[in-house]
């Protein structure tokens, strides 16, 4: 096919000027392509422990896979850890679900960690909930809906959600009744409207121009109606977004000291290797931030995060540019909620951004052992 003189070349020609006119963006040391921030109006926040209190009866809803891949983050595992060495709690429950890798996969994986754990912690049998969103799979019955729903008729739950909600929205949506057995939803997600996530912030050596990857807000973007139904059931939701890890870095010297524990803690470290040196090549960082873990630390710990009562909407960002303004993300915005884009549900949680002063060395001493 000949392109000289033909609309064929004239639309190539405009497309590698778009394409180049991209990258050139990339290139230029923007601070809202180094942090992914923009202007948005401050937060008021408060010790987390003055809006809620410590977790006693838990259950963990968890898409762990760590070891399936090198660029498969350890953070579930992370949070798991932490988790089983906290003797106060009640073990109610863990259930797997799809997310950071198929729900083959995240199941193995969790059976896999549990059993490393073997009598240091009595653990409750895992279930395996969901492979797929709630728009492909529905609210079917699955092994976790079925022993999540036992585990509510029983008592009142801290629910820790480390993946997609699809699990507890099938659940609650076949016994909305058990709606107010749930104490809260503590769950990995939210940020602020234009918010994109930079880990890199500008290190040298990083992907894309030193600006490194991007991150979506990637729980509430999986399976956007089930974020939207958990907003419209009015469940206490507790959000601890990407922001917030950004404050906590996990490298090598606490993956040794981890190591050196033996056990599930060896187990996880040997399995967080090729996360943290894809963190150390290609995002620039000497450790990697460890968005799950910070989720865990909240129900143990509420007093060392800083959050605030917000308005939250469902849906799409306007303010983002393509790709991501068409991807799902659970929105904080201040009053009145913005109704830009497309709003599946609108509501109220409790969002924390920010750590207290003492949070990663208190993460250090739990992980890697005094």
């Amino acid at each position: 096919m000949k392109l000289r003189g033909s609309p064929w070349r004239v639309a190539l020609l405009l497309a590698a000027g778009f394409a180049l006119a991209a990258i050139s963006t990339l290139m230029v040391p923007l601070p809202e392509w180094r942090t992914g921030r923009q202007d948005v109006a401050p937060l008021l926040l408060v010790p987390g422990d003055q809006l809620a209190n410590r977790a006693q009866r838990i259950w963990i809803d968890t898409d762990a896979a760590c070891g399936t891949g090198p660029r498969v983050d350890p953070d579930d595992c992370l949070a798991l850890l932490l988790l089983a060495g906290a003797p106060q709690l009640e073990w109610a429950g863990v259930s797997t679900v799809f997310g950071n890798a198929r729900l083959s996969e995240t199941d193995l994986a969790t059976r896999a960690l549990v059993a490393a754990l073997g009598k240091s912690r009595a653990l409750s049998a895992v279930h395996s909930g969901a492979s797929e969103p709630l728009a492909s799979a529905g609210t079917a019955d699955r092994p976790a809906s079925r022993a999540l729903r036992a585990a509510l008729e029983s008592g009142h739950l801290t629910i820790v959600a480390l993946g997609p909600l699809t699990n507890i929205v099938a659940t609650l949506a076949s016994r909305p009744d058990l709606t107010r057995r749930v104490e809260r939803v503590i769950a990995v997600m939210g940020r602020r409207p234009g918010h994109l996530f930079h880990p890199a912030e500008g290190a040298k050596g990083a992907m894309l121009f030193g600006h490194g990857p991007v991150f979506r807000d990637l729980n509430a973007a999986l399976d956007p109606d089930a974020t939207a139904a958990i907003v419209r059931m009015g469940v206490p939701l507790f959000l601890l977004p990407y922001d917030a890890a950004r404050h906590v870095e996990i490298g090598a010297a606490v993956m040794e000291r981890m190591r050196a524990r033996g056990g599930a803690h060896t187990w996880v470290a040997d399995r967080a290797g090729g996360w943290l040196n894809h963190w150390q090549r290609n995002i620039g960082r000497a450790g990697f931030y460890p968005f799950d873990l910070l989720a865990a630390s909240f129900a143990l710990r509420p007093d060392l995060h800083r959050c605030a009562i917000v308005p939250i909407r469902a849906g799409t960002d306007p303010t983002l540019p393509p790709p991501f303004r068409h991807s799902a993300a659970l929105l904080i915005v201040p009053p009145p909620v913005d109704a830009g884009g497309d709003t599946l549900a609108e509501g109220t949680a409790v969002y924390c951004p920010e750590v207290g002063e003492g949070l990663r060395a208190w993460l250090v001493e739990h992980l890697g052992g005094r």
